[in-house]
């Protein structure tokens, strides 16, 4: 299969301008169809220190609900109608692999930051790990 040919494509974002890039790409790769792409953002589990989650102002369906306005908001017009946004919660480059093998998608678009070095050892790479990953092949965008 061909990446052209992907019928199920996410794309994870975190706001950045380079994973709003990579929905632009993933919609190009889909023939302008967003029906085809779902978006996923992942989020930090909260700590059971966190004053706004001890005293219940702050949990994770409120959280959610927040994502995805800011998504909604962020992607307006035509173009995107049809993306499916979902949020999940945890380590980021779990998740979306599983998520991915959950809708059964054939393409993975996403960005590398681009991290090195000393970063890249201490934060990480949820690309790399997604690559290590994921059941679907991975097209990692590098800015």
């Amino acid at each position: 299969m061909s990446i052209m040919q992907a019928q199920r494509i996410v794309v994870p974002v975190d706001f950045s301008d380079i994973s709003f890039d990579a929905v632009e790409r993933a919609l190009e790769i889909a023939g302008g169809d967003a029906k085809r792409i779902s978006i996923i953002h992942v989020l930090a589990d909260l700590s059971v220190n966190e004053p706004g989650a001890i005293w219940g102002e702050i949990n994770n369906e409120k959280r959610s609900r927040n994502v995805k306005e800011n998504l909604r908001q962020k992607l307006t017009g035509d173009r995107y109608q049809g993306l499916q946004i979902e949020v999940e919660f945890g380590d980021a480059g779990h998740r979306i692999a599983e998520f991915a093998t959950s809708i059964g998608a054939d393409l993975i678009v996403m960005p590398s930051h681009g991290r090195t070095g000393l970063s890249r050892v201490l934060i990480g790479s949820v690309a790399q790990r997604v690559v290590q990953l994921a059941h679907c092949p991975v097209l990692v965008l590098r800015s």
